[in-house]
């Protein structure tokens, strides 16, 4: 008999749901890419290397790590410039697969965004993908710490009146995971970025992702998960 090409599924149950926004429901990862490739380069960086760090993180934080000896206040300016670029520049900005179901879905589910872009780029790249923007948002502007921080996944569980330990995340960065975990709650890894750095568990887009709610108001998420190969 030819060898399975999928594992039991793994089923999840919360009270809300925590979404990042880039790379996690919104692909935009060829307009992050084309803007931070030509920052690194006009730094005198290897845009590669700028690239590992980039995601997940708002865009000061992300200039702190690679240029660590500029004052903090350079990079929060330069950042006001990027953001407007990226706000600018849709093209290539798609929903992650699954999105749209995996939206439509949800929408009568408790659930935020968490994201680092600040509201305007949200709505840009939201609006961009043909995406709902949930009711409850935590963006740039809400936050006094980005992620890896785990704050803003904090203030997301605090508005829709919900325990961190029941919420779930859905992230797809190394620094976005870390921030769910830190929050003390689990994290669903999304996309390839996601598998290295330890969530919860791992589903390769959002088609792989099936929400559903009891009577109670418990949501039960079903993975359908791709084995190691």
């Amino acid at each position: 008999m030819p060898a399975s090409t999928t594992t039991a599924p793994v089923v999840l149950t919360a009270r809300a749901l925590l979404l990042d926004m880039d790379g996690t429901i919104v692909n935009s990862d060829a307009v992050v890419e084309r803007c931070w490739r030509e920052w690194a380069v006009s730094h005198g960086l290897d845009p590669q290397e700028a690239l590992k760090v980039v995601h997940g993180r708002q865009g000061y934080a992300t200039m702190a790590v690679l240029l660590p000896e500029r004052p903090m206040e350079l990079n929060h300016a330069e950042n006001k410039v990027m953001l407007a670029r990226e706000t600018a520049d849709t093209d290539g900005v798609v929903p992650v697969g699954g999105a749209e179901e995996f939206m439509a879905s949800i929408a009568g589910l408790p659930h935020a965004l968490v994201t680092s872009a600040d509201a305007a780029l949200a709505e840009a790249r939201m609006t961009a993908a043909a995406l709902p923007m949930p009711a409850v948002r935590v963006t740039a502007e809400s936050v006094g710490a980005s992620k890896p921080d785990p704050e803003g996944f904090l203030k997301g569980a605090a508005e829709l009146g919900v325990d961190p330990a029941d919420c779930v995340v859905f992230e797809d960065s190394g620094a976005g995971i870390a921030a769910g975990l830190a929050a003390g709650m689990r994290v669903i890894g999304v996309g390839p970025r996601a598998a290295a750095h330890g969530p919860t568990a791992h589903v390769p887009d959002l088609t792989s992702v099936r929400v559903g709610a009891t009577e109670d108001g418990t949501l039960t998420l079903t993975l359908t998960l791709t084995p190691a190969t």
